[in-house]
């Protein structure tokens, strides 16, 4: 028998749906890779009730334990191929089995692109950051390194500037950077090097600096990271024949979350947003409570 449900990730977005439609006491299966954004970050600090931050990792134990007290089930795996067969959606997984649902909740978010630096991914979240948005006040007035790649990180530096006037932009993979923006940096102070960093220098997670190519240290305990070109996991959606931006985010219905495919919704950082964590858990709960609706019979 088919899932009532079946959501394709599951970081927050997936599993505050889970935790819905758990609630509403539909079946439902969770497919989670267990690598996204949410597993790596140590820390996010701007959630209601969490004043001292809490970890991806204690937040995703803490909502799939919730989900499956509901009910939910989850399967370790990867979904690598997604099809409508007659009124399901079929989906086969990497390890060979193969999952099917009355409905389907994309929710497969964004894969950070990171310099190829191991010290930096026990800091994410505590001293490294990706999300302005998210993490901008904890750099407020302290020298802050940005390490990017072009108008990405040159775009991020003049961002912050909301927090911080102490910043220095190492443009680790020297791709062009417009002069206006140049410019823009100039007028602001932010110190600008035009060569890739050596090494990342940290201990544990906390972020000391950066080696840079000529060998000149920048000793500095925060660090945000703007390389640009995040890939965007919405290939199963596009398999589904479902409509995609320009840049390959999932287009959706801004009222109940559905895509363009009835019985398909996609919620969370895979759809073009602001990407936070409480979005996306909204998003999911947004979605959740629509195809509840579809379910019962009440929206098409």
């Amino acid at each position: 028998m088919p899932y009532d449900c079946v959501i394709v990730g599951g970081g927050f977005a997936g599993l505050q749906a889970a935790v819905q439609l758990g609630r509403y006491r539909h079946s439902v299966a969770v497919i989670d890779a267990a690598d996204g954004r949410s597993v790596l970050c140590r820390r996010y600090h701007n959630l209601l009730g969490w004043p001292d931050g809490v970890s991806g990792e204690q937040l995703r134990a803490l909502g799939r334990s919730q989900a499956e007290r509901l009910g939910v089930r989850f399967v370790s795996d990867t979904a690598v191929s997604a099809e409508r067969v007659s009124d399901v959606f079929r989906l086969c997984l990497k390890g060979g089995t193969q999952v099917e649902g009355r409905c389907l909740l994309l929710a497969t978010g964004v894969k950070d692109r990171l310099p190829d630096f191991p010290a930096l991914i026990p800091c994410l979240g505590i001293s490294v950051f990706v999300c302005p948005d998210c993490d901008g006040y904890e750099v407020a007035d302290r020298l802050t390194v940005v390490l990017g790649s072009g108008a990405a990180g040159a775009n991020m530096a003049l961002t912050l500037g909301h927090w911080t006037k102490d910043l220095v932009y190492v443009n680790h993979e020297q791709a062009p950077v417009p002069q206006p923006l140049l410019d823009k940096m100039a007028e602001r102070g932010v110190r600008y090097e035009h060569q890739p960093a050596a090494s990342v220098l940290a201990e544990g997670d906390s972020f000391r600096g950066v080696v840079l190519a000529e060998g000149k240290v920048i000793n500095s305990d925060r660090c945000f990271v703007a390389f640009g070109g995040n890939e965007v996991r919405s290939s199963l959606a596009a398999q589904l024949q479902v409509t995609l931006a320009e840049n390959k985010h999932v287009l959706v219905d801004p009222r109940t979350k559905q895509t363009n495919v009835p019985g398909v919704w996609a919620a969370g950082d895979v759809v073009a947003h602001s990407e936070m964590v409480t979005i996306a858990m909204g998003e999911g709960s947004q979605a959740s409570i629509w195809i509840h609706k579809r379910l019962i019979g009440e929206f098409g």
